[in-house]
């Protein structure tokens, strides 16, 4: 009876490994994006999109929109990466409309409310990867969209 059981649980170990692709793996790379001007990044624990940016000095957003990720907050241990070189992608920035500096007290939601745009567009806009990472004395560029 035990033998049974055994027999079992590592039948349906090995037809996992068969069956089992990764998404990363299994999707196929986008046309535009300048594939042969990149290297591959294998995601270790801990590692976000914003520190795998801040690693490379590649935008979080473009890594997103390259490897064609559907929640740019998720990626896993061992998953691959695709990481352009700088410039490459969509991370052209448009001018400042207005500059502005943070006072003590203030939220990027505040101050995008001041100025009646997305919190997202300023913190896109000065590379803010955190919305509740700002600082007194920070200087912040007001993008026009």
């Amino acid at each position: 009876m035990r033998h049974r059981k055994w027999l079992f649980v590592i039948g349906v170990v090995l037809l996992l490994q068969i069956f089992w692709v990764p998404a990363s793996q299994a999707a196929p790379p986008i046309s535009g994006w300048g594939w042969d001007g990149g290297f591959w990044h294998r995601v270790v624990w801990g590692e976000s999109l914003s520190t795998i940016g801040w690693r490379y000095g590649v935008n979080p957003y473009t890594i997103c929109a390259v490897n064609g990720l559907v929640n740019c907050n998720f990626v896993y241990a061992g998953q691959l990466l695709w990481i352009p070189h700088r410039g490459i992608g969509p991370s052209r920035w448009e001018p400042c409309v207005a500059y502005y500096t943070v006072r003590w007290g203030d939220t990027l939601s505040g101050i995008a409310a001041w100025y009646g745009i997305n919190a997202w567009s300023i913190a896109r806009a000065n590379r803010i990867y955190n919305l509740n990472r700002i600082y007194a004395g920070q200087t912040l560029c007001i993008p026009s969209w």
